[in-house]
């Protein structure tokens, strides 16, 4: 027997009664059966996510004290990644850079997503000059390459943590708003808008009602793959100079810092860069583990089993 949702309800909308059937199909009777990877990246993702919000607990040193006695010190039992050039603890600013990098992923995601869906919304159940208008801008956006277009607002902006969320929200906005407005062409042709039309119900309504409850599931598979792109893109520019600026414990910042000494101490690049790689692989994996629960082709095809209405 299919575990009832915990919110008592039998039929949830959206994504959630997306997410929930996933759910029921894969694991009715043992909810640990996800895949490997799911669960590889699930436990990175928690890991991170505590080491960002308990950073003042668990960092061993201040990040930003310096000790040019103990510069460039190795791996030891006092310092386990080592010190940098000045002699701060690279675990400490590692674990700082944590709360950083995920701040700069997922709230530049929240706003992209925000105006994304306003602006595909809009565009999608207005039509006509509206859409036509508004998704010419979005055009004009994408034809910079992102990373581009981040590093000529970062330098309109200037360098610090808001700039660098001002800018990837712009840059990833044009995604969330095509996306948006394609699902809200597709739903608006449906019976149960028409009906809800012929029984006088206002426009905003029906939008906020009937169509975006409609168009999550893809907006959220979006969102989750987005978020590591963005923790690359901000150390992308920390890196470049036009992000999060020293002394500040910015993974990409240290990579900048300590490339003139990768001969002479190469610990301190490895701490943020391993640290940077093993975040993203792991919000990778969340983010394929969220398309498959919300996209049954694709779960089948990874299995290598036959997709509805095709023969073998």
């Amino acid at each position: 027997m299919a575990p009832i949702p915990p919110d008592g309800s039998k039929r949830p909308g959206g994504a959630v009664a997306l997410l929930w059937n996933a759910y029921v199909r894969q694991a009715p009777a043992k909810p640990w059966r996800l895949s490997l990877a799911a669960q590889v990246g699930a436990a990175i993702l928690v890991a991170a996510l505590a080491l960002a919000l308990a950073a003042p607990v668990l960092s061993p040193h201040d990040p930003l004290k310096q000790n040019l006695g103990n510069a460039l010190a190795r791996p030891g039992a006092a310092h386990w990644l080592g010190t940098d050039n000045v002699g701060r603890d690279v675990l400490s600013r590692v674990v700082w850079g944590t709360r950083i990098s995920l701040v700069a992923g997922f709230v530049s995601v929240a706003l992209a997503l925000l105006s994304g869906c306003v602006l595909g919304l809009v565009a999608g159940y207005c039509g006509g000059r509206i859409d036509g208008l508004v998704m010419r801008a979005m055009d004009a956006v994408l034809s910079f390459p992102p990373l581009v277009l981040a590093l000529a607002l970062g330098a309109v902006l200037g360098a610090g943590l808001t700039g660098v969320l001002i800018a990837l929200a712009v840059v990833y906005t044009p995604t969330f708003a095509r996306l948006v407005r394609g699902q809200v062409l597709a739903i608006t042709a449906r019976d149960y808008v028409d009906a809800a039309r012929a029984l006088g119900a206002p426009g905003w309504r029906i939008a906020w009602r009937h169509v975006l409850p409609n168009a999550t599931a893809p907006i959220v598979v979006q969102a989750s793959l987005s978020v590591a792109f963005a923790i690359l893109a901000e150390a992308s520019l920390s890196f470049l100079g036009l992000g999060i600026q020293p002394p500040a414990a910015s993974w990409g910042s240290m990579i900048n810092a300590g490339r003139g000494y990768l001969q002479q101490a190469p610990w301190i690049v490895f701490g943020p860069g391993a640290a940077l790689f093993v975040t993203v692989v792991g919000l990778n994996f969340v983010g394929d583990a969220v398309r498959d629960a919300l996209d049954p082709r694709m779960r089948e095809q990874r299995k290598g089993a036959p997709l509805p209405g095709r023969s073998t």
